[in-house]
């Protein structure tokens, strides 16, 4: 431990104005490289890899299966989907070098709805529930607030693929009691309240201080995005 890479300082950082930025700057869990865009530092690092066994211990136990899908999306999804459009500003926008139109993605409804629509051949092969743990990209307006605002971080989504009403439902439910034990077990108090689904879309929100479940009907999308950060 003689060499661990710790990174202390004593001053709090003119930029940081929240306690919680305030903290983790200054025991050298993190390092700013832009606007909303940080460094994880080794002891940050270790907590990020706790908190996220934690979500994969609850998320498998619901019988959810992890994906890894990628960052980078051509535009087609998304048109397809309408959200090229609705979110606007927020999404990251390029071109590679043939000129064709990509995004990082902000949430990944239509990737694996993607992969649903092409590889579930039978009603017998539901409910399927899927998830992933990875890098997101959004281009807030006004940064800030250390991880609380950022432009890149880490998110765990969720989709359920249900038959009917009935079994979307249940997903919620299992979801919603995950997310309690999730809470639970990393120690925190929350309050599950009503919501605002947003540009992500849906019907029935549920969040608390860091998360938001949300609950589709089967003619709107195929695929029903459950997280999102609050």
């Amino acid at each position: 431990m003689s060499k661990s890479f710790v990174p202390t300082l004593k001053e709090v950082p003119a930029d940081a104005v929240v306690a919680s930025h305030q903290l983790l700057v200054r025991a050298g869990y993190i390092r700013q490289l832009a606007a909303g865009i940080y460094s994880i530092l080794p002891l940050a690092q270790r907590s990020l890899l706790k908190i996220t066994e934690i979500v994969r211990e609850e998320m498998n136990a619901i019988g959810a299966q992890e994906f890894y899908l990628p960052a980078l999306n051509p535009r087609e999804v998304w048109e397809e989907s309408g959200r090229w459009t609705v979110m606007g500003e927020n999404m990251f926008r390029l071109k590679d070098r043939k000129g064709a139109d990509l995004c990082l993605a902000m949430t990944h409804e239509e990737i694996f709805t993607v992969l649903a629509r092409a590889e579930l051949r039978s009603y017998r092969q539901l409910p399927q529930v899927w998830y992933q743990i990875q890098t997101k990209f959004r281009d807030e307006l006004r940064p800030k607030s250390g991880l609380l605002r950022v432009r890149q971080f880490t998110m765990k989504d969720s989709y359920s693929f249900d038959l009917d009403d009935a079994g979307l439902d249940a997903s919620f439910e299992k979801h919603r009691q995950a997310y309690v034990k999730i809470f639970a077990r990393c120690g925190l108090k929350t309050i599950q309240v009503e919501a605002h689904s947003g540009a992500m879309g849906g019907t029935g929100s549920t969040e608390s201080r860091a998360s938001k479940l949300r609950r589709r009907t089967p003619a709107e999308r195929p695929a029903k995005n459950l997280l999102r950060p609050a």
